[in-house]
């Protein structure tokens, strides 16, 4: 199943293009962009569901055992959940790899971190709600991504560095 199937892919509108080029993801055709830009949301919709379990059980350890996973999504060419569409799902839907990371999609991983860090610190310390500002936010951020393809972080990136090669700031 997988390997011989040719993936299918949904339309790619200019605002699709946008966004996933926002987060330095240049160089891509329809085609692939089409077969990715929904599987480029896994990773941070588990970072979003870990980070809101952590958060309403107002647990540092929870929230202080994603921070490894997070960081490695900084500095890694790929985050470690993305493992799961390369070895799981890719092999059953026959979808292109992912591509490496780019600064604006690392730089959101580095962004997740340190909001992990500050909500995790803020619950161990008592200052819960420091915790729930941290860990809210990064929900609510990582919601916009998960629902929208829009990444407030590489947004940021682009007001902060420009804009990567090709794309436009929406």
């Amino acid at each position: 199943m997988g390997a011989d199937r040719e993936p299918t892919s949904g339309p790619v509108t200019p605002v699709d293009r946008r966004r996933v080029e926002a987060q330095g993801f240049l160089g891509l055709d329809d085609r692939q962009i089409g077969q990715i830009k929904y599987w480029l949301r896994l990773s941070p919709a588990i970072c979003m569901t870990w980070t809101a379990c952590g958060t309403a059980l107002q647990s540092a350890p929870v929230l202080w055992t994603l921070v490894p996973f997070a960081l490695l999504g900084a500095l890694l060419p790929g985050h470690p959940f993305d493992l799961l569409y390369t070895f799981g799902i890719r092999r059953f839907t026959g979808g292109p790899a992912i591509p490496r990371y780019p600064l604006p999609r690392r730089f959101a991983c580095l962004l997740a971190t340190l909001m992990l860090v500050g909500a995790a610190w803020s619950f161990q310390s008592g200052w819960t709600l420091g915790g729930q500002l941290f860990g809210w936010g990064l929900v609510s951020a990582a919601l916009v991504n998960v629902t929208t393809g829009f990444c407030i972080p590489s947004f940021l990136y682009g007001l902060l560095f420009g804009p990567p090669g090709s794309c436009q700031i929406e």
